[in-house]
């Protein structure tokens, strides 16, 4: 699982940059696709720098904050379905995979701060 968290946080932000071809239509689009874009490339950015952390503290820190982008990004898929800017089919397994990513961040983060 370990090994496999940076691979599906890349291939998320793949996802999520191809759904922008569809965002990128009108200024609103633009708008939201940028927010989303940022979010959730770095959420994977963030990670990989919590790999390499100096303390527990460094790592809490940082794991924390990839869970904050994962947060982001799903507002910002959430805003695009309720608005329906594009169609529902290409959204929702965008959407699954960032509850996946949270819950996974998620355990993390509490995991580690019980063990500090």
């Amino acid at each position: 699982m370990q090994n496999e968290l940076p691979e599906r946080l890349l291939n998320f932000a793949v996802e999520v940059i191809k759904l922008g071809i569809h965002l990128n239509k009108n200024a609103t689009g633009r708008y939201i696709n940028g927010q989303l874009i940022r979010a959730a490339t770095s959420a994977g950015a963030n990670y990989e720098e919590t790999c390499g952390a100096e303390s527990k503290a460094d790592f809490i820190h940082k794991i924390q904050i990839v869970l904050k982008e994962l947060r982001e990004t799903c507002y910002w898929l959430k805003l695009i379905q309720r608005s329906k800017i594009v169609p529902e089919s290409n959204l929702e397994t965008l959407v699954q995979e960032t509850r996946e990513l949270t819950n996974i961040i998620a355990k993390s983060v509490l995991t580690a701060k019980k063990n500090r």
